[in-house]
């Protein structure tokens, strides 16, 4: 188990290397940074002394060396655009996206379990004609379509939801949520269902088709002819072996989640990291793209980390695998 983290961990090591020397050509390579601090009528002499100052003349090697330093310690330089440091840009917004990501990876954990069970259980009902007709909406549709839709249904049409901003927050130290209000709890539902569809989608068409495909095996008929109850047989030997890929694609969907929020944060205006990052592009403040391309590639490599360490653990054969190479 040790020599498999070991493994994994130099893996992802050597990932957000990679990460960071993209990152740190953005800064070298897009935009002049001289010119977005001082403008472009500023003295030569300013421009050497800043360019000195802030390490430009340095080596390359050096200067990717001080990057991957700077980086660890979580310091991205200042905002060409606010001109504030971009660490306390990311932790200010980071709540209202790790709350609208978290609340979407659950309502698609829930529901996409449920209703994949329920129609490989029953395959042949009407309900599961409809809720395979309708997934196809989650599927096909583009994210800020849908975001659009229901915009359009619940914010103007009934008036039971907002259809933009956070709503009330409240500060917990270096925290602030909206979970803890009720205007922030209504302004959650709408994009946390939005960006939820997707993944919900997928994770109820794998879990049926694993289900399906485990419901045929040869154990399921010997615990029926054991005289096992169809309860039993369902959720304690068919549900827990169809979990077992739906571990890893959780996971990567979760990640897929809190980067890809972009676009749910850019219809609904949720004042996170996405946007953020979105308003940086159109200025190019190289700073926070290269500090949210970091972050992207970080949750990605943790979120990849658990999901093989919690693979490893729940599939056995796993484990005789590397038992099997270790000898």
């Amino acid at each position: 188990m040790l020599a498999f983290i070991l493994r994994r961990l130099a893996q992802s090591i050597v990932v957000m290397l990679v990460v960071a020397l993209i990152s740190f050509m953005l800064f070298r390579y897009v935009g002049d940074p001289i010119a977005s601090m001082l403008g472009q009528e500023s003295r030569l002499s300013d421009i050497e002394e800043l360019r000195q100052r802030l390490g430009l003349n340095d080596p390359f090697y050096i200067q990717f060396a001080r990057f991957i330093a700077n980086a660890v310690q979580g310091e991205f330089g200042i905002s060409y655009r606010l001109q504030q440091p971009v660490s306390e840009l990311i932790m200010t917004r980071l709540p209202a996206t790790i709350e609208l990501a978290f609340t979407s990876a659950l309502i698609a954990l829930v529901f996409g379990i449920t209703l994949g069970v329920f129609t490989a259980l029953k395959p042949k009902s009407f309900a599961t004609a409809a809720i395979m007709t309708l997934s196809l909406v989650g599927v096909s549709l583009p994210t800020f379509l849908i975001g659009i839709g229901l915009i359009y249904i619940f914010a103007v049409e009934l008036q039971w939801l907002p259809s933009f901003g956070r709503g009330e927050v409240v500060d917990l130290g270096w925290w602030r949520t909206g979970l803890l209000t009720e205007s922030g709890r209504r302004s959650l539902i709408l994009p946390a269902i939005t960006l939820s569809l997707f993944q919900l989608t997928l994770i109820m068409r794998l879990v049926r088709a694993e289900m399906l495909e485990v419901l045929r095996a040869d154990y399921i008929r010997f615990a029926k002819a054991r005289g096992l109850s169809q309860r039993a047989i369902n959720f304690g030997h068919a549900l827990k072996n169809t979990l077992v890929p739906v571990i890893t694609i959780t996971g990567l969907q979760l990640g897929s989640v809190i980067a890809f929020a972009i676009v749910t944060e850019t219809v609904f205006q949720w004042p996170g990291v996405g946007s953020l990052f979105i308003n940086s592009v159109q200025v190019v403040d190289v700073p926070v793209m290269a500090a949210y391309l970091m972050f992207i590639a970080f949750v990605f490599v943790v979120i990849n980390l658990i999901v093989d360490i919690l693979y490893y653990a729940v599939d056995p054969r796993l484990r005789v695998h590397s038992i099997g190479a270790g000898k």
